[in-house]
């Protein structure tokens, strides 16, 4: 039997609600004061994260583009623990190690994962110094790519890092540095009051007069003042 015009309306209806369902329902672009690529100005990081998994396609190439992030000596000092709901108890374990406030809205975001750096160069055993540095810019870039595909992150200093060398045998010789959440942005309204208020707050930075210096520490450079 061939289904009805109403049956094919009611199919219409039904295909639009879930392409909403699964668009972000809240975005919140910087107000800059200088024009900058639509990505950086997209970038954010949200609270309210979706149950809904992250596609494994979609991760690979997330951390592809950490893979390129630049390095000193093309050291590539980073490395990735990752847990997806796939996994529910390495999952829990993850989210065991951020500080109680990072727990409470973190937990609904399908991929947790924390940031680790090799303290020392592979090649001569050498000091680091810019392990930490590298790192973030590899999960810089990770970020921008996730933007680029509707997805997001956001990066917590807020966990434990000895226990996280505990419960996923991180070697001596490596330092977790960062845990962060990857998913697609949820509701507003699934946060607690004081969450929510940060969630919808107009987003703020210093002005670059206050951080661009150019003759001596202290003096705006020149071309920011123009």
């Amino acid at each position: 039997m061939l289904p009805s015009a109403g049956g094919h309306a009611a199919a219409r209806c039904f295909q639009k609600a879930a392409q909403l369902i699964e668009e972000p329902l809240m975005q919140k672009p910087a107000p800059t004061q200088h024009p900058i690529h639509t990505l950086l100005q997209r970038r954010w990081s949200p609270r309210a994260f979706s149950e809904k998994p992250v596609p494994p396609d979609v991760l690979r190439s997330l951390f592809e583009a950490a893979r390129w992030a630049p390095s000193s000596n093309n050291e590539q000092p980073w490395a990735f623990l990752v847990a997806t709901r796939d996994n529910p108890e390495s999952h829990a374990r993850m989210l065991s190690t951020l500080v109680e406030f990072n727990q409470t809205w973190a937990r609904h975001a399908p991929v947790l994962a924390i940031a680790v750096s090799e303290l020392a160069f592979a090649r001569t055993g050498k000091p680091n110094r810019n392990a930490f540095y590298d790192t973030g810019a590899a999960v810089a870039d990770l970020s921008l790519e996730a933007t680029s595909r509707g997805v997001f992150v956001h990066q917590m200093a807020g966990f434990d890092p000895h226990k996280a060398i505990e419960l996923f045998e991180i070697p001596s010789g490596w330092e977790p540095i960062a845990a962060f959440v990857i998913g697609y942005p949820g509701n507003p309204e699934s946060l607690p009051e004081t969450l929510r208020q940060r969630e919808t707050a107009s987003r703020e930075r210093k002005p670059l007069t206050e951080f661009v210096m150019g003759d001596h520490w202290g003096k705006t450079a020149a071309f920011v003042q123009d």
